[in-house]
C-alpha cells in the first residue's frame, strides 16, 4: 500500500509491456502522468510495419487505455539504438519517423543512442538529431549498459556538434560516474530506477543527497525485465524517510519531468489537475478497457477476495 501521498510522474516507463492491473495500482500510487519512449521488443522486427502499427499504438491505444485510469500518457517516437544496426529496416523507419514525431502527446524524439557503439548506431542517432533539431523537438537519450561513461560522454559530444541545446535533451539511464559530467554540461540527468541492474533507490537517495535536485528526475523504465512500475513513488517514500526536503524530492520525481518536458507544448500541468471524468463505456475503435466497470481499487480487491 503508498505509504504516503507523493504526485508523481514517472518520464520514462514501458506500459506497453504492463497490464492494465498496474495502471490501476501506479494511480492509487501517485502516478499522474506517464512518458513511454519507443524501444524494441525483446525479439528482431522483421518489417517497418511492425514498427508502423507500434508507433500507432503508442499515440493511440496506450494513451486511451491510460486514460481510463486518470493518468496521463505522453510518448517518444524514434528508432531504439539496438534496432538501429539492421541497417535495411532502419532506413525505412527513418522513414516513418516524421508522419509520427509531431502527432498529439509526443513529446521527444526518442529514446536514442548507443547500445554497441557501432557505425551504424551512430549514423542513425546523427540523423535523429538532426530530425530533432529540424522539427524542435526534445531529445530523450538512452546511455549504454556497457562502457556506460564513454557512451554518455559520445552521446553529449554528438548532440553539441549538431547544434543541440542541453536543455531540450534528457539523458536517461544515468548512474554515479556519468551524473557529474551530464550536469556540468547543462544536460537533464535522469535516472532509472531498475532491481538488479541500473540503479537502486538507496543508491539514488545518495546521488540526491550529493548532488541536490537540479535537472534531476528519476523513472522506472519498468519493461518486460525484473522491473518495477511503483518505482517512483516508492524512491520518493525512501528519499522523504533519509530526511531530503520534501521540495527536492517533488523536483526529482515529478517537477523537473514536467519542465523538461513541458517544453514541448504536448505536457501541461493541467492535462491532469483538471482532467475529464472517466467514462467506463469508453471506447477505442470499438474496444473497452473497463467493460463497463469503475477504475476503484477496492471494488477490484473485494472482487478478487470473494472470487
Amino acid at each position: 500500500m503508498p505509504l504516503s501521498n507523493v504526485t508523481v510522474i514517472d518520464p520514462h516507463i514501458h506500459m506497453s509491456s504492463r497490464t492494465t492491473y498496474d495502471y490501476l495500482i501506479m494511480r492509487e500510487w501517485g502516478i499522474v502522468a506517464v512518458i513511454e519512449p519507443s524501444f524494441w521488443l525483446g525479439q528482431p522486427r522483421t518489417n517497418a510495419g511492425s514498427f508502423q502499427d507500434y508507433f500507432s499504438s503508442l499515440v493511440g491505444w496506450e494513451r486511451f487505455r491510460a486514460s481510463q485510469f486518470g493518468i496521463q500518457h505522453y510518448c517518444t517516437i524514434g528508432l531504439n539504438p539496438k534496432e538501429a544496426n539492421n541497417e535495411p529496416l532502419a532506413e525505412q523507419v527513418m522513414e516513418l519517423l516524421p508522419l509520427y514525431a509531431c502527432k498529439e502527446g509526443v513529446v521527444a524524439i526518442g529514446e536514442i543512442g548507443y547500445d554497441d557503439m557501432t557505425e551504424a548506431e551512430d549514423r542513425y542517432f546523427r540523423q535523429q538529431l538532426q530530425l530533432a533539431k529540424e522539427l524542435d523537438l526534445l531529445v530523450t537519450i538512452h546511455t549504454p549498459h556497457r562502457n556506460k561513461k564513454a557512451g554518455t560522454r559520445r552521446s553529449m559530444d554528438r548532440c553539441i556538434e549538431l547544434g543541440l541545446d542541453p536543455a531540450r535533451v534528457i539523458i536517461d539511464h544515468n548512474n554515479e560516474e556519468t551524473v557529474d559530467e551530464v550536469l556540468a554540461r547543462g544536460f537533464w540527468a535522469a535516472f532509472t530506477i531498475y532491481p538488479m541492474t541500473k540503479m537502486g533507490n538507496a543508491r539514488m537517495v545518495e546521488v540526491v543527497k550529493q548532488y541536490g535536485c537540479d535537472r534531476i528526475m528519476i523513472d522506472s523504465s519498468a519493461d518486460w525485465g525484473i522491473s518495477d512500475p511503483l518505482a517512483v513513488p516508492k524512491t520518493a517514500q525512501l528519499m522523504l524517510e533519509e530526511g531530503i526536503p520534501a521540495a527536492q524530492v517533488r523536483a526529482v520525481c515529478y517537477g523537473n519531468a514536467l519542465a523538461a518536458y513541458s517544453q514541448s507544448g504536448q505536457m501541461q500541468e493541467a492535462d491532469w489537475l483538471d482532467p475529464a471524468a472517466v467514462d467506463p463505456n469508453h471506447l477505442f475503435n470499438g474496444n473497452s478497457v473497463l467493460r463497463g466497470q469503475e477504475p476503484n481499487m477496492q471494488s477490484i480487491r473485494d472482487r478478487m477476495l470473494i472470487e
